[in-house]
């Protein structure tokens, strides 16, 4: 009956250099990606470790072949040797990504934590393009927490949330596919256009809705699916699974992140425990997230398959009220501000959607946009409009339109300024993450790579010592704190350890 679960959160952020629509998105991700680690690691850069990775392994218990996979540029990531991977003291992973640079944050245990390892991405992002742009010879670089150019092309914001391996897949299908349809009314980020180009006029509530063609499946850029099967846990497979999400939007609003977050780690606990009371299966789950999304009066409703019609909002109102039965009366202080603004949420929501202009992005950029649109007269085709739908997004602060409403007190913010200027270079404190930041500030110099769940170490033996992390809540402060600060070098640690190669 908690929020608490290991998640963490992936963006893709929008890139491109302003005048210069030719640029080539892969080198500019590079130069970002390299611009702040040269930095952030300035002894030694260690690089992702891949052995573990397998992102062709489908969670309904097979493997898909490998095919040539291009991106939505038509690039093969793979071709490009310049493109950037590393590991950042804070715990997270900085990369290149299907030619975006990607923000990958550390393991986290509640989502309060995951939106402050969140904001220090943005944090990140915007240090790595003041940076980049100190070199001579190198064109500005802006960048974009959003989800699409606009033009047919869409990028991820990915969640990921570790489950336990003994519940049924079909069963988190199941019950999850409902939830996820439906809750882009809480945290959708809102949108200028209708469709994958967004060539139809209007403003819709998911900037990734349109992008959702099939219901499951393991692609992540074509056909992507309400539900994806990548079973890839970075943890140990016999106890785990990584639910890897790639429905949602890109989130400025920290309320946004934070229910995004809470309520899905809370649903996934109701799963496990089977307190899912009411089939809320939808007949046709792609068309009602297009369908959901187009419909900001969110009036419309879509059809169940045992013939039932619902809103999105009362299928959230269901969800929350099935949560509200198995919460009851003992929660921790998370799960009791999870259930509350939740709550306060679907009531504005139900009453008055604009009263909630700040707290949630949707309804703060469709507020933004009428401004725009009353006072110079504009239609929704008008491309000043989405300009203004961009603009909120950049992670410059001096240029952000969210960020001018978080400075003017128009939107509300959950964590402190100071709390994400600490989550830019500290890991959090109650997962391994803690193991792996640390170690890559004290020992940067004797580690060749790192991943999620393995720190390889060269200390001058022959052949590296790899240490694995395979339990997430194992190599926290409390469990190595004392370790990290006896051992002076890399060498004493793995000895104290007792790795060998």
């Amino acid at each position: 009956m908690t929020v608490r679960r290991i998640v963490g959160t992936e963006v893709e952020y929008g890139i491109s250099v302003p005048g210069n629509p030719t640029a080539n998105p892969m080198m500019l991700s590079a130069e970002i990606v390299n611009a702040y680690a040269a930095s952030d690691t300035p002894r030694r850069r260690p690089t992702w470790d891949f052995v573990s990775e397998d992102p062709l392994v489908d969670a309904r218990g097979f493997e898909v072949a490998p095919a040539k996979a291009l991106d939505h540029n038509g690039l093969d990531p793979s071709d490009d040797p310049h493109l950037a991977n590393v590991v950042l003291t804070n715990g997270a992973r900085l990369y290149v990504d299907h030619a975006h640079p990607e923000y990958s944050a550390p393991e986290v245990t509640n989502p309060r934590d995951a939106v402050i390892w969140d904001k220090a991405g943005e944090r990140v992002m915007e240090e790595a393009a003041r940076r980049a742009a100190t070199v001579p010879g190198r064109p500005l670089i802006s960048l974009y927490k959003n989800n699409t150019d606009n033009k047919g092309a869409s990028y991820g914001t990915h969640e990921n949330y570790l489950v336990r391996r003994s519940i049924s897949f079909d069963r988190i299908v199941a019950h999850l596919t409902p939830f996820f349809v439906s809750r882009q009314v809480v945290c959708g980020s809102g949108r200028v256009g209708i469709g994958q180009d967004g060539r139809g006029d209007g403003f819709q509530i998911s900037s990734r809705a349109d992008f959702f063609e099939a219901e499951v499946g393991l692609e992540t850029t074509l056909k992507r699916p309400i539900i994806n099967t990548r079973d890839e846990p970075h943890a140990d497979a016999g106890k785990y699974r990584r639910l890897h999400v790639i429905v949602g939007d890109a989130n400025m609003s920290e309320t946004s992140t934070f229910l995004k977050i809470g309520t899905t780690s809370l649903v996934l606990s109701m799963i496990e425990n089977g307190a899912i009371t009411e089939d809320l299966a939808l007949r046709d789950p792609v068309s009602a997230i297009h369908d959901i999304s187009h419909d900001p009066t969110l009036a419309v409703q879509v059809e169940l398959a045992d013939g039932r019609r619902m809103s999105g909002l009362e299928l959230q109102r269901r969800y929350f009220e099935m949560a509200a039965a198995y919460v009851g009366e003992s929660s921790d202080e998370q799960t009791s501000e999870v259930m509350t603004m939740w709550d306060e949420v679907l009531t504005a929501l139900e009453t008055d959607p604009m009263s909630l202009a700040d707290r949630l992005d949707w309804v703060a950029k469709l507020r933004l946009l009428n401004a725009y649109r009353e006072r110079d007269r504009l239609g929704w085709a008008s491309p000043r409009l989405q300009l203004v739908d961009l603009q909120y997004s950049d992670v410059r602060q001096d240029k952000s339109l969210y960020y001018r409403l978080v400075h003017r007190g128009s939107m509300r913010t959950l964590v402190s300024t100071q709390e994400v200027d600490d989550a830019i270079a500290l890991p959090p404190a109650d997962t391994r993450a803690y193991f792996r930041g640390e170690c890559i500030k004290r020992y940067g110099l004797e580690i060749a790579a790192a991943s999620w769940d393995s720190i390889v170490f060269d200390v001058g033996r022959p052949g590296y010592i790899r240490v694995p992390l395979l339990e997430p809540e194992r190599g926290t402060r409390a469990h190595v704190e004392e370790l990290l600060q006896t051992s002076a070098t890399a060498g004493e640690l793995i000895e104290r350890l007792g790795v060998h190669p």
